[in-house]
């Protein structure tokens, strides 16, 4: 579904990805596992189309998104929830999610979406009508998951979904990122808890100084002696 080709990225003078080559298959959770700065971030920036590439190439289902911009490649069926949320605080929720709709096809379907997401997040349906920026932090990331899914994404990006939450917030946002898996759509996920994306996922890919340096199912990975040093504290 997705292949990266020795991809390069990065800001201004900055290039924060120098070779970043993978590939997700359809169904697929496949995590971006790193410390902070390694890259992963700029990678998925680069995929939705919101950095230019320096080098390299992106291909999704077949077609390179070379030249691309953000909302095109969301019209292809592929939607990017970035780290921080960034939700419009002073919008209720139902508006957050309504302008994750913006394709034509989402716009058709928004009525069974809009169910949909309100079904995998009974607690948005509760503050259907609330501000956005009055949530609490997992609140918040339940609405910015579910405003990406409101796009119909056959391939979903999630940046550090887990980030500044309480550890039961946390469990409940990476079950709901299973259970998105297990009904069809692929995801590729970067996660701080690298022990609990390699649990979540079915592959990972290790970034290192804006490089891929290890690639592999998961339970090789957490046999992997160095993933167990650098990631896993043991």
């Amino acid at each position: 579904m997705l292949a990266l080709e020795s991809v390069a990225a990065g800001y201004g003078d900055l290039v924060a990805v120098r070779s970043v080559s993978l590939e997700i298959h359809p169904g697929e959770c496949v995590a971006l596992i790193g410390a902070n700065g390694a890259g992963k971030t700029t990678t998925l920036r680069a995929i939705a189309g919101l950095l230019p590439l320096r080098a390299g190439r992106i291909v999704f289902d077949g077609r390179s998104l070379g030249g691309l911009n953000a909302r095109q490649i969301v019209e292809l069926g592929l939607a990017h929830v970035p780290e921080g949320r960034q939700l419009f605080p002073s919008l209720t929720v139902r508006e957050n999610l309504e302008m994750g709709a913006r394709t034509s096809a989402a716009r058709a379907a928004r009525r069974g979406s809009l169910a949909e997401v309100f079904a995998l997040f009974p607690r948005l349906l509760e503050r259907e009508r609330q501000a956005a920026g009055t949530l609490s932090g997992g609140e918040q990331q339940m609405l910015a998951i579910g405003r990406g899914l409101m796009a119909r994404p056959r391939l979903l990006l999630l940046d550090e979904p887990s980030i500044g939450l309480a550890p039961l917030a946390v469990r409940s946002i990476l079950e709901i990122v299973e259970t998105v898996n297990r009904r069809g759509t692929t995801i590729l996920l970067v996660e701080q808890n690298v022990r609990r994306a390699l649990d979540l996922c079915h592959r990972a890919y290790v970034v290192e100084n804006g490089a891929v340096t290890l690639a592999g199912p998961r339970d090789a990975l957490l046999r992997s002696d160095h993933v167990r040093q650098a990631y896993l504290g043991l």
